[in-house]
C-alpha cells in the first residue's frame, strides 16, 4: 500500500508544486483525503501566476504594439494592488503571530517567502519585456522613450524649458536634518532620493516627489512629434533630476535616485463601533496615506547609504525592498496609450444593440421589448447603453412609480447616477444601496452617495459586516389597473466605462417570481428581514452555498444513474475549499467538469484519482473576462445561473450576492452554444492549467481561434 499523501505545513512549504502534484496520486480511493494540502494551490501564488499570464500578452508579438504596452502597464498596477492588499494582509497576520494554515498548508510567513521569490522574477521579467522587446519595437515604430543624457541639444533645451514653466512651480523639495523630520512618503508615490553637498562639504539628504498630476512622459520634440506619427519622450523624473540645481541653488548635487513606495491600503472598518459608516470610511481613506510600507522599490544602482536612509526612516523590513531595473513604475506606461497611432492598436469597434431591445415599431420602447420575453445582453459586444436607456426611460416615464438599485462600482461622471437623480426630480421613489466599502472606489462612491442624498434619494450604505456586491435594479411601473415590476440583474457593475473593457452579461425580465425575490432582497438591504426562502434567486450569505451544493450533487446523482453529468463554470476565481471538494467528488464520480477561470484557481485539475475529469482554462485577451456563468446539464433539462458571485469564501459567506436563473430555453442555448462552447474552443488566448499549478498554451491543430475575436466579428456581422 502506498504511503499516505498528507503533508505537514513545514514540508509543504519546502516541497515543489510539481512533486506535490505527483504526491496527490494515491493508489487506492481509501487513501484519498480531499482536505489534503497537496490538492490545493495557494491563493496568493495563483494570483501571481495570473499576472504572469497578463505579462505573456505583453510579450506576445501577435498583439498590436501599444496593446502590448497596455498589458505591461496592467501588470504594474495589478502588482501594486497585490502588495497593498494581499501582502499587507499576510504581514498583519505575521505581526499578530497568526500561524494558522490555509487549505494548501502554507503559513503566512511561508507565503510571504514564496511571494517574494515569485514577485522578484515577475518584476524583473516585466522590465526585461519593456527594455528588450517593447522599447526597441516602439523605437522602430517611431515612438522613442529615451534617456535624458541621450537627448540632442535642441531636445534638451525644450524639456528644460518645459521643466521651468510646468514642473518647477509645483515641486516641493523636502530636507531631512535634525531640524526637519523625515518627510512623509505617500502611497504609490514616485520620488527622488537626493544627496547634496553644501559649501562646507557636508552631505545632506532631501526628497523630491515626482508629481502625478503632470505628464509622466515629457515630449522632447515639437509637441512630442518630429513628424506625423513620430514621437520622442523622456521620463519626467529624469528631467527633474537633471534640473535639481534649480531646486537646490548653491548646492552640489551628489546623487539622485528614484524610489517607489506601496503602503497597506486595506481599510480596517470597525463597523460595530462606527456611529456613521460614511465618516468612518472617509477616515480610513485618509489613513491609507500613513499606513505601513509593504514594498519599497528602488533601482538596482541605488547606493547602500541612500537605501539605508530610506529603509530606516520608512521602517521597511529588508525583505520588502525590491531592486529592479528601470523603468521603476511600469504602470505609468499606460500614458503611451494616448498616442495617436491607430495602426499600433486594436481596431475600434462599436457595440451593437441587443436585437431584442431594438426599437422596430413606432410604439416600441424598452418596457414593451422586455415584456415580450427575457433579454440577455452580452457586454461589450452588445451595448451597455441599453442599461442606461432603461434607467433614463424609467426616470422620465410618468407611469414609473419607484426605482431601487445597488451600486458597487459606478465610476465618475456616471450616466446611471444622473438617471437616478433625474428620477428623483421627476417625483419617483428612489432607493439606492451604495457600497462604501468597494475597495479603491470608496471616494467616488462617497461623492455619489452625498449627491444622491442631497436630492432626497433614500441612500443605504450596506449591512453590518457584509459587503453588498449584488448587481440589481428594480423598476416599479403602473400599467393600467396593475403594477408590473421590471428587473435588471448582471454579472458586472453599473459602470459605463468598464462595460466597454470587461465581458459581462446583463439580464432583463418581468418574471413575477424573480421580481418578488428582488423586492424581498431590497427589503432585506434597506430594512430588517430574516427571510431565508427565496423563490428562484440564490442569495449569499443566505441560501447560495446550500443551493450550489445541491446543484453539484444533482450532477453526481445523474452520473451515477446513467445520465452523463456535465458542469461548466465560468468565474473570476475559485478559492472556496468546500466547493473545490464538491468538484473533486463530482470528478471522481465521472462528471465532466470544465472550469473557465480567469484568475485565481486553488483547485488542481487532472490529478489521478481526484480530478481526472476536470479541465481548467484561463483566458486572457483584449477584454477582461468578468462574467460568471454556471451551467448544469441536469440530465438534459439544463439549468444556467448568472450573477455577481465567484466561488470564494468572501463571496459566499461575507457578501450579499445573487445568482439568478435563466429559464428561457432560447437563452440557455445561447449561453451554452454561443458563449461557453466558444470560450472552450479558444486556442489563441487560452491557457490550460496543469496538475502542478502551472499553465500552458493549448496545442493548435489548424487555425488559431480567439473567442473574443469571434464574438467581435459576430457582433459586426449583426450590425451590417
Amino acid at each position: 500500500m502506498a504511503s499516505p499523501i498528507r503533508l505537514t505545513a513545514k514540508k509543504r512549504s519546502r516541497t515543489s508544486t510539481r512533486s506535490l502534484a505527483k504526491a496527490a496520486a494515491p493508489s487506492t480511493d481509501a487513501e484519498i483525503s480531499l482536505t489534503d494540502p497537496s490538492l490545493y494551490v495557494n491563493r496568493e501564488l495563483s494570483l501571481l501566476d495570473f499576472q504572469q499570464r497578463v505579462l505573456e500578452e505583453a510579450q506576445d508579438p501577435r498583439n498590436p504594439l501599444l496593446e502590448r504596452v497596455k498589458f505591461l502597464s496592467i501588470v504594474g498596477s495589478n502588482l501594486d494592488e497585490f502588495f497593498m492588499v494581499r501582502v499587507a494582509a499576510l504581514k498583519e497576520q505575521v505581526a499578530a503571530r497568526i500561524i494558522e494554515v490555509g487549505p494548501d498548508g502554507m503559513t503566512p510567513m511561508a507565503q510571504l517567502d514564496a511571494i517574494r521569490d515569485r514577485a522578484i522574477r515577475l518584476l524583473d521579467d516585466a522590465r526585461d519585456c519593456f527594455n528588450q522587446q517593447l522599447h526597441p519595437a516602439l523605437a522602430e515604430a517611431g515612438i522613442e522613450v529615451v534617456q535624458y543624457a541621450d537627448l540632442t541639444d535642441r531636445q534638451r533645451a525644450r524639456v528644460n524649458d518645459y521643466f521651468a514653466e510646468s514642473i518647477f512651480p509645483i515641486l516641493t523639495p523636502l530636507a531631512f536634518d535634525p531640524g526637519r523630520p523625515f518627510p512623509h512618503i505617500s502611497n504609490l508615490s514616485l520620488n527622488l532620493a537626493v544627496l547634496i553637498r553644501d559649501r562646507e562639504g557636508t552631505e545632506r539628504f532631501a526628497r523630491v516627489k515626482v508629481p502625478d498630476t503632470i505628464p509622466q512622459l515629457v515630449p522632447a520634440s515639437n509637441g512630442g512629434r518630429a513628424k506625423q506619427g513620430q514621437y520622442t519622450f523622456v521620463w519626467v523624473e529624469q528631467v527633474i533630476a537633471a534640473n535639481l540645481d534649480v531646486l537646490f541653488p548653491g548646492m552640489e548635487i551628489v546623487d539622485a535616485h528614484p524610489f517607489h513606495v506601496a503602503r497597506d491600503a486595506d481599510i480596517e472598518i470597525r463597523e460595530l463601533e462606527a456611529a456613521d459608516l460614511l465618516e468612518t470610511v472617509e477616515e480610513g481613506i485618509r489613513q491609507r496615506r500613513f499606513a505601513d510600507v509593504v514594498r519599497l522599490m528602488v533601482t538596482k544602482d541605488m547606493p547602500e547609504p541612500i537605501l539605508d536612509i530610506l529603509v530606516n526612516n520608512l521602517e521597511v523590513d529588508p525583505p520588502d525592498v525590491y531592486r529592479v531595473p528601470d523603468p521603476l513604475v511600469v504602470s505609468r506606461l499606460r500614458h503611451l496609450g494616448g498616442i495617436d497611432r491607430p495602426d499600433l492598436k486594436e481596431a475600434p469597434f462599436a457595440p451593437t444593440i441587443a436585437p431584442a431591445l431594438e426599437i422596430k415599431k413606432e410604439d416600441d420602447d424598452v418596457f414593451s421589448n422586455i415584456r415580450r420575453g427575457d433579454v440577455l445582453v452580452h457586454h461589450p459586444f452588445e451595448s451597455f447603453q441599453s442599461v442606461t436607456d432603461f434607467l433614463q426611460r424609467a426616470a422620465r416615464d410618468p407611469h414609473v412609480l419607484a426605482i431601487k438599485m445597488t451600486l458597487y462600482r459606478v465610476g465618475r461622471n456616471s450616466p446611471i447616477v444622473e438617471a437616478l437623480l433625474e428620477a428623483m426630480e421627476n417625483g419617483k421613489q428612489v432607493a439606492v444601496l451604495v457600497e462604501l466599502k468597494a475597495r479603491f472606489d470608496e471616494e467616488s462612491n462617497i461623492e455619489w452617495a452625498r449627491a444622491l442624498e442631497r436630492e432626497g434619494v433614500h441612500v443605504v450604505y450596506g449591512l453590518l459586516g457584509l459587503k453588498i456586491h449584488a448587481k440589481a435594479t428594480l423598476v416599479v411601473r403602473r400599467e393600467g389597473s396593475r403594477i408590473r415590476r421590471y428587473v435588471h440583474m448582471a454579472t458586472g457593475n453599473y459602470n459605463a466605462v468598464t462595460a466597454h473593457l470587461y465581458t459581462d452579461v446583463g439580464f432583463f425580465t418581468t418574471d413575477e417570481e424573480i421580481a418578488s425575490d428582488v423586492s424581498d432582497l431590497f427589503n432585506y438591504l434597506t430594512g430588517y428581514s430574516a427571510k431565508d426562502d427565496y423563490r428562484k434567486l440564490l442569495v449569499a450569505p443566505i441560501n447560495m452555498r446550500a443551493r450550489l451544493r445541491e446543484l453539484v450533487l444533482r450532477e453526481i446523482d445523474h452520473q451515477k444513474s446513467g445520465n452523463p453529468g456535465r458542469i461548466i463554470l465560468k468565474m473570476n476565481s475559485l478559492v472556496d475549499p468546500e466547493m473545490i471538494q464538491l468538484l473533486y467528488e463530482a470528478s471522481r464520480a465521472g462528471v465532466q467538469v470544465d472550469l473557465l477561470i480567469r484568475g485565481v484557481c486553488c483547485l488542481r485539475p487532472q490529478v489521478p484519482g481526484v480530478s481526472e475529469n476536470i479541465r481548467v482554462i484561463s483566458l486572457v485577451g483584449r477584454f477582461l473576462e468578468h462574467s460568471r456563468i454556471y451551467y448544469f446539464a441536469n440530465g438534459g433539462d439544463e439549468e444556467v445561473f448568472l450573477g455577481s458571485a465567484d466561488w470564494m469564501p468572501r463571496n459566499i459567506n461575507r457578501r450579499v450576492e445573487i445568482l439568478f436563473p435563466v429559464e428561457d430555453k432560447r437563452l440557455v442555448r445561447r449561453l451554452h452554444d454561443e458563449l461557453l462552447m466558444t470560450y472552450l474552443k479558444d486556442n489563441r488566448n487560452a491557457r490550460i492549467m496543469q496538475p502542478d499549478g502551472s499553465y500552458v498554451r493549448p496545442k493548435v491543430d489548424g487555425e488559431s481561434f480567439s473567442a473574443q475575436h469571434w464574438l467581435l466579428a459576430r457582433a459586426s456581422r449583426r450590425r451590417i
